[in-house]
């Protein structure tokens, strides 16, 4: 499925609070339709859903659900999780280095 990575980085910046599928199936069709591969809203919740309950199912898994019904978030006890949280904490906090700032362009004169 395309929209794993966007579902497990909403769910990341959601935090432990969760989201709702309705909101959560927003997010990725707005990230990944585009003027040239349009997709279909409902095709996007379809897969959305399945993809949260499908990975949910177990206690250890890597996302989970709250006491609310179609709220989910990731799963702090799971280890694939925690790494994901480091990654996108890393991805976050990212500082551009001297040699991204190296201006390279060619005189004119």
């Amino acid at each position: 499925m395309r929209y794993d990575e966007e579902i497990l980085r909403v769910l990341g910046e959601a935090g432990a609070d969760g989201l709702s599928v309705a909101k959560i199936s927003r997010y990725v069709y707005n990230a990944c339709n585009s003027f040239f591969e349009p997709l279909d809203y409902e095709g996007v919740r379809r897969d959305v859903y399945q993809f949260l309950v499908r990975n949910s199912k177990k206690p250890d898994s890597l996302i989970k659900k709250t006491a609310v019904r179609g709220i989910y978030r990731l799963n702090e006890q799971s280890r694939e999780a925690q790494q994901l949280m480091i990654d996108f904490e890393a991805a976050a906090s990212g500082e551009p280095t001297k040699e991204e700032n190296k201006d390279e362009s060619l005189s004119l004169f």
